[in-house]
Protein backbone atom coordinates (compact mmCIF):
# COMPACT_ATOMS: atom_id res chain seq x y z
CA UNK A 1 0.00 0.00 0.00
CA UNK A 2 2.50 2.37 1.16
CA UNK A 3 4.46 1.11 -2.61
CA UNK A 4 1.00 2.20 -4.10
CA UNK A 5 0.99 6.02 -2.40
CA UNK A 6 4.75 6.64 -3.27
CA UNK A 7 3.97 5.65 -6.90
CA UNK A 8 0.83 7.53 -6.91
CA UNK A 9 2.23 10.94 -5.35
CA UNK A 10 5.31 10.41 -7.51
CA UNK A 11 3.37 10.10 -10.79
CA UNK A 12 1.37 13.10 -9.75
CA UNK A 13 3.99 15.81 -8.84
CA UNK A 14 5.05 16.50 -12.25
CA UNK A 15 1.53 17.64 -12.59
CA UNK A 16 1.26 19.57 -9.34
CA UNK A 17 4.65 21.37 -10.54
CA UNK A 18 2.42 22.33 -14.15
CA UNK A 19 -0.32 23.42 -12.73
CA UNK A 20 1.41 25.70 -9.97
CA UNK A 21 3.46 27.71 -12.58
CA UNK A 22 1.68 30.53 -14.29
CA UNK A 23 1.09 29.37 -18.11
CA UNK A 24 0.17 32.01 -21.10
CA UNK A 25 -2.93 30.73 -22.73
CA UNK A 26 -4.51 32.97 -25.61
CA UNK A 27 -7.40 32.11 -27.95
CA UNK A 28 -7.27 33.11 -31.45
CA UNK A 29 -10.72 33.25 -33.90
CA UNK A 30 -9.46 32.21 -37.16
CA UNK A 31 -12.57 32.74 -38.40
CA UNK A 32 -12.79 36.41 -38.03
CA UNK A 33 -9.31 36.50 -38.62
CA UNK A 34 -9.88 35.43 -42.24
CA UNK A 35 -12.95 37.70 -42.12
CA UNK A 36 -11.67 40.87 -41.13
CA UNK A 37 -8.22 40.97 -41.19
CA UNK A 38 -6.71 43.57 -43.92
CA UNK A 39 -5.09 40.39 -46.02
CA UNK A 40 -8.06 38.50 -46.43
CA UNK A 41 -10.23 41.36 -47.54
CA UNK A 42 -7.13 42.64 -50.08
CA UNK A 43 -7.58 38.69 -51.14
CA UNK A 44 -11.01 38.97 -51.93
CA UNK A 45 -10.97 42.41 -53.54
CA UNK A 46 -8.20 40.55 -55.77
CA UNK A 47 -10.48 37.67 -56.41
CA UNK A 48 -13.03 39.82 -57.43
CA UNK A 49 -11.24 42.33 -59.99
CA UNK A 50 -9.88 38.78 -61.42
CA UNK A 51 -13.11 37.20 -62.17
CA UNK A 52 -15.73 39.99 -62.54
CA UNK A 53 -15.09 39.95 -66.49
CA UNK A 54 -16.20 36.26 -66.52
CA UNK A 55 -19.27 36.85 -64.25
CA UNK A 56 -20.44 39.61 -66.87
CA UNK A 57 -20.12 36.76 -69.71
CA UNK A 58 -21.91 34.50 -67.50
CA UNK A 59 -24.46 36.99 -66.93
CA UNK A 60 -25.03 37.58 -70.40
CA UNK A 61 -25.22 33.98 -71.10
CA UNK A 62 -27.74 33.77 -68.80
CA UNK A 63 -29.81 36.34 -70.60
CA UNK A 64 -29.66 35.52 -73.37
CA UNK A 65 -30.62 31.72 -72.27
CA UNK A 66 -33.89 33.28 -70.29
CA UNK A 67 -34.71 35.39 -73.23
CA UNK A 68 -34.75 32.64 -75.32
CA UNK A 69 -36.49 30.33 -73.22
CA UNK A 70 -39.21 33.33 -73.10
CA UNK A 71 -39.66 33.66 -77.09
CA UNK A 72 -40.36 29.45 -77.22
CA UNK A 73 -42.79 29.70 -74.52
CA UNK A 74 -44.78 32.76 -75.90
CA UNK A 75 -44.01 31.64 -79.92
CA UNK A 76 -44.16 27.94 -79.81
CA UNK A 77 -47.59 27.55 -81.29
CA UNK A 78 -47.38 29.85 -83.81
CA UNK A 79 -43.57 29.09 -85.49
CA UNK A 80 -43.65 26.25 -88.25
CA UNK A 81 -42.22 22.93 -86.94
CA UNK A 82 -38.42 23.86 -88.83
CA UNK A 83 -38.14 27.04 -86.84
CA UNK A 84 -39.33 25.35 -83.56
CA UNK A 85 -37.48 22.50 -84.18
CA UNK A 86 -34.47 24.94 -84.70
CA UNK A 87 -35.26 27.29 -81.81
CA UNK A 88 -35.55 24.30 -78.94
CA UNK A 89 -31.96 23.04 -80.45
CA UNK A 90 -30.45 26.63 -80.18
CA UNK A 91 -32.18 26.66 -76.54
CA UNK A 92 -30.37 23.10 -75.77
CA UNK A 93 -27.17 24.14 -76.83
CA UNK A 94 -27.56 27.07 -74.61
CA UNK A 95 -28.55 25.54 -71.89
CA UNK A 96 -25.38 23.22 -71.98
CA UNK A 97 -22.54 26.02 -72.43
CA UNK A 98 -24.51 27.68 -69.95
CA UNK A 99 -23.65 24.92 -67.53
CA UNK A 100 -20.29 24.12 -68.50
CA UNK A 101 -19.62 27.75 -68.46
CA UNK A 102 -20.84 28.05 -64.52
CA UNK A 103 -19.45 24.59 -63.42
CA UNK A 104 -16.04 25.82 -64.83
CA UNK A 105 -16.38 29.32 -63.18
CA UNK A 106 -17.46 27.71 -59.83
CA UNK A 107 -14.47 25.69 -59.89
CA UNK A 108 -11.91 28.38 -61.27
CA UNK A 109 -13.00 30.53 -58.31
CA UNK A 110 -12.72 27.58 -55.70
CA UNK A 111 -9.47 27.27 -56.98
CA UNK A 112 -8.23 30.52 -56.50
CA UNK A 113 -9.90 31.37 -53.22
CA UNK A 114 -8.31 28.26 -51.75
CA UNK A 115 -5.15 29.52 -53.33
CA UNK A 116 -6.02 33.00 -51.96
CA UNK A 117 -7.13 31.59 -48.53
CA UNK A 118 -4.08 29.29 -48.26
CA UNK A 119 -1.97 32.21 -48.79
CA UNK A 120 -3.82 34.45 -46.05
CA UNK A 121 -3.93 31.79 -43.72
CA UNK A 122 0.41 30.80 -43.61
CA UNK A 123 0.24 34.95 -42.99
CA UNK A 124 -2.41 35.10 -40.35
CA UNK A 125 -0.14 31.79 -38.48
CA UNK A 126 3.26 33.71 -38.98
CA UNK A 127 1.61 36.85 -37.17
CA UNK A 128 0.09 34.29 -34.53
CA UNK A 129 3.57 32.68 -33.73
CA UNK A 130 4.78 36.16 -33.69
CA UNK A 131 2.17 37.66 -30.80
CA UNK A 132 2.74 34.37 -28.85
CA UNK A 133 6.99 35.23 -29.24
CA UNK A 134 6.48 38.62 -28.08
CA UNK A 135 4.32 38.48 -25.59
CA UNK A 136 5.51 34.88 -24.15
CA UNK A 137 2.57 32.81 -24.63
CA UNK A 138 2.98 28.93 -24.12
CA UNK A 139 -0.33 28.13 -25.76
CA UNK A 140 -2.55 29.99 -28.44
CA UNK A 141 -5.48 27.86 -29.72
CA UNK A 142 -7.95 28.52 -32.63
CA UNK A 143 -10.44 26.56 -31.92
CA UNK A 144 -12.52 25.43 -29.03
CA UNK A 145 -15.74 24.95 -27.33
CA UNK A 146 -15.46 28.01 -25.18
CA UNK A 147 -12.62 30.66 -24.16
CA UNK A 148 -12.67 33.55 -22.44
CA UNK A 149 -12.44 36.67 -23.60
CA UNK A 150 -10.00 37.80 -20.85
CA UNK A 151 -7.63 35.23 -23.52
CA UNK A 152 -8.46 35.93 -26.64
CA UNK A 153 -5.73 37.59 -28.80
CA UNK A 154 -7.66 38.03 -32.03
CA UNK A 155 -8.09 41.49 -32.07
CA UNK A 156 -3.73 42.18 -31.89
CA UNK A 157 -3.39 39.26 -34.50
CA UNK A 158 -5.59 41.54 -36.95
CA UNK A 159 -3.50 44.39 -36.11
CA UNK A 160 -0.51 42.69 -36.63
CA UNK A 161 -1.81 41.94 -40.12
CA UNK A 162 -2.34 45.44 -40.93
CA UNK A 163 0.94 46.16 -39.67
CA UNK A 164 2.71 44.39 -42.06
CA UNK A 165 3.63 45.18 -45.25
CA UNK A 166 1.46 43.67 -48.10
CA UNK A 167 2.67 41.03 -50.08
Amino acid sequence: MKRFLATVCCALLPAVAIAQTDIKIGFVNADRVMRESVPAQRALKRLEREFEKREAELRNVEKQHLSLKEYLEKNSLTMNENERKQREREFADLSRELNRKQREYREDRNQRQNEELAAVLERANQAIRDVAKAEKYDLIVQDAVHHSPRIDITDKVIKVLADAPAR
